[in-house]
Order: C-alpha cells, then sequence, then structure tokens
C-alpha cells in the first residue's frame, strides 16, 4: 500500500493527525490531534452535562422514571439546548478530520516523489 494511502487511512478511521505522525510530520499531527481532542471533549462534556441534568431531574421524582417521559425530555432538551457553539464544535471537528485525511494523503504524495525521484538517483 501506498504511504499516501496508508496516512489517509489512518487519518480518517484512527484519528485526525494520525496520518501526519504516521509520515513524521510530528508539529501538524500534533497540532490536529490536539484541537480534535479538544473539540471532541467540547462536545463530550455538553452530553454528560445534559445526561447528568436528566438523571438529577429522574431522582429528584421531577420526571418520573417511565421510558416515554424521560424520552420525551431528552428530545425537548436536544432541540431547545442546540446552541451555535455546540455546532460550531461539530463542524470545526468534521473539518479537521477532513484536512487531516487529505492533506495526509496529499503530503505522502510528496513524500513518496521524493522517494522516487531518490531512488533514480542512486540507481
Amino acid at each position: 500500500m501506498k504511504r499516501s494511502s496508508k496516512a489517509a487511512l489512518l487519518s480518517a478511521v484512527v484519528f485526525p493527525g494520525a496520518g501526519h505522525l504516521y509520515l513524521k510530520r510530528y508539529l501538524t499531527g500534533a497540532f490536529l490531534s490536539a484541537t480534535a481532542m479538544f473539540t471532541l471533549y467540547f462536545l463530550v462534556s455538553d452530553v454528560v452535562r445534559r445526561a447528568h441534568g436528566i438523571v438529577t431531574k429522574i431522582q429528584t421524582g421531577e420526571v418520573p422514571p417511565d421510558i416515554e417521559a424521560i424520552t420525551r425530555l431528552v428530545s425537548e432538551q436536544s432541540q431547545v439546548t442546540q446552541s451555535s457553539a455546540l455546532g460550531t464544535a461539530s463542524l470545526v471537528l468534521i473539518g479537521l478530520w477532513l484536512v487531516g485525511v487529505v492533506d495526509s494523503y496529499w503530503r505522502g504524495g510528496i513524500a513518496e516523489k521524493a522517494d522516487q525521484l531518490l531512488k533514480r538517483k542512486e540507481g
């Protein structure tokens, strides 16, 4: 498998920046990974905060422990609390993933061409 394909696959399947780390582009890989981790943390912490609020309402008796009532509450909360920050964070995460895939494929292709030139000069 070509280095460019393997790098793009790592970035697509594992995590943004994994392909760059494979290509030894450590600074770019670390930046993409750290930014993606921060964004993912922001998204997950919001989900956990919402879930904690629902559990608290169930424990206090504000919401009966009935699946229909809980489902309704979850649906209401997801419609009401859609903030622009969450939408932006989601777009940033998707963008980082796409940039990671495309850029690692591109940089892998450049590395492959450089390897081919070295082989021609040696041979």
